[in-house]
């Protein structure tokens, strides 16, 4: 057991941050497992990673974090390197390549490529499994990342991306026509309580919001650019999919047959067509803006959509144009699980989501307004009518005379009624 006590200088910082630098020989994902294992106490009780120290705390750490043994072994892998200086390297991710070793992938991992490329020339803060990664893409989700050449680069941007100083934008093909041409989603994230291999919005979850920019409609589909402020996992899958808009080809995220059913049989062809020739989720991390580690200056890296997504693009321009979008296009906007928050015990009707959009208000047509208002003048004749009548019969049983024999002035039979019978 290893017991430190926290001096006024060290105050106010994070006790993730804190054992880093006491616990050089690990790296901070190492000391967060432990943290979230209950093995640092500080004071005697358990906290969080994100706990802030005071003066003359004493914490205690009771089980040092256990080294994972790596057998990753180089790679010859090709890499699309963008740019490359001392500290920094920015490689275009293909699709279909994972980024370090999990969930049962050992080999083929972007992890071994650069371990072969750069050799020691890596950072080693996150594991020797995980060689200069700073942040990751999921695997069919091709784009730009930033790769650091040495810890001191690693730490400046790892700093960065907590401090959300890094840019990354993202383009995607959504299903159906979002309401607004540009806006935020904010909805926390969770591991998904009802299927553990998948993301959902989740009540407790952590904050998340992406914001998005229409930049073209098509008949059932649009274009969006989308900029992290987080970065959740499956994030902006995650949160078209909760919009009602999933990302167009995703195969977890409800962007495929799920969809396709929903289209109009008319373009329906159009639509499996384009759905054949995508892969899986159509989604690219085009650009990314940072502050380099050591000139301290903001630098913008882009590249270009894959042909891939770039070859449905031209499709559907060409065969789903649309220059009139709809933004009232119910079909794919019923996925009922995700227009509420998952509960963990059970999902209930009273769930929904606090922050759910309000339905849009249909204005009327100018006859519309001029039938209204006859409408409301004619309802306030018969008011106006009815409580004269009263009057005039309660003043007629004054008078002693019979009601059923009062007619209301203006009211007189135009015909004998004897004449009638």
């Amino acid at each position: 057991m290893i017991s430190i006590k926290v001096s006024e200088f060290q105050a106010g910082e994070r006790i993730d941050r804190f054992l880093q630098t006491q616990l050089k020989d690990f790296s901070r994902t190492d000391i967060q497992k432990i943290i979230a294992a209950g093995s640092v106490l500080v004071n005697g009780l358990s906290i969080s990673k994100n706990f802030r120290l005071e003066p003359g705390m004493e914490i205690q750490v009771l089980t040092l974090p256990e080294k994972e043994d790596s057998n990753l072994e180089p790679e010859n892998i090709p890499l699309n390197i963008i740019y490359e200086d001392d500290d920094i390297v920015i490689i275009n991710k293909p699709r279909k390549l994972v980024v370090h070793p999990g969930s049962g992938v050992r080999t083929g991992t972007l992890a071994a490529g650069l371990l072969y490329h750069f050799k020691e020339n890596l950072s080693r803060v996150n594991g020797s499994l995980r060689p200069g990664i700073v942040h990751r893409l999921d695997k069919d989700t091709p784009g730009l990342m930033v790769v650091a050449k040495n810890d001191k680069a690693h730490l400046s941007l790892a700093s960065q991306l907590e401090n959300r100083t890094i840019h990354r934008t993202y383009k995607a093909l959504v299903w159906g026509h979002p309401r607004d041409l540009e806006g935020m989603i904010d909805a926390p994230i969770e591991r998904d309580p009802r299927n553990r291999l998948k993301m959902a919005v989740v009540p407790n979850g952590k904050e998340a919001r992406t914001h998005y920019k229409i930049l073209e409609f098509f008949t059932f589909a649009s274009l969006l650019e989308l900029e992290l402020e987080t970065g959740r996992t499956h994030q902006i899958r995650v949160h078209n999919r909760y919009m009602g808009n999933p990302v167009f080809g995703d195969p977890t995220y409800d962007g495929r047959d799920a969809c396709l059913m929903r289209v109009p049989p008319l373009v329906r062809d159009i639509a499996a067509e384009a759905l054949e020739k995508s892969p899986a989720q159509l989604l690219q991390a085009v650009k990314l803006t940072l502050r380099h580690p050591r000139t301290g200056k903001m630098v913008t890296f882009e590249a270009p959509l894959e042909k891939t997504f770039e070859d449905v693009l031209k499709y559907l321009r060409k065969e789903a144009p649309c220059k009139t979008p709809s933004f009232d296009q119910t079909f794919f906007r019923d996925f009922e699980s995700d227009r509420r928050y998952i509960d963990e015990e059970e999902v209930v009707e009273e769930d929904l989501y606090p922050y759910e959009e309000e339905p849009v208000k249909e204005r009327m047509t100018r006859a519309e307004r001029l039938l209204k208002k006859k409408d409301r003048i004619a309802r306030k004749k018969e008011i106006e009518l009815e409580k004269r009548r009263k009057k005039e019969e309660r003043e007629a049983i004054r008078r002693g005379e019979i009601p059923s024999e009062f007619v209301l002035p203006g009211h007189e039979p135009t015909i004998d009624p004897n004449l009638l019978g």
